[in-house]
């Protein structure tokens, strides 16, 4: 689960983030401290999925592209 987690990291928080104003305009039940709150979350949570990305490019960057050919 760690693994799909890291992996599809990106396409998970924008499901998130799409789906917290959808839930904030049709449920008016919610607590405008728990939408804020949420929000805050969201945009947290966004600079650790960039976190994750930057590191997969660096790391890639290093490596051999797949079908190249070894010295």
């Amino acid at each position: 689960m760690s693994n799909f987690v890291h992996d599809h990291s990106t396409r998970l928080y924008a499901v998130v983030a799409a789906a917290l104003p959808l839930v904030a305009f049709y449920v008016d039940e919610l607590p405008t401290e728990l939408i804020l709150a949420l929000a805050a979350a969201i945009l947290g949570t966004g600079e650790l999925v960039q976190r994750i990305e930057d590191n997969k490019t660096a790391t890639a960057l290093f490596q051999e592209p797949p079908g190249s050919a070894e010295s």
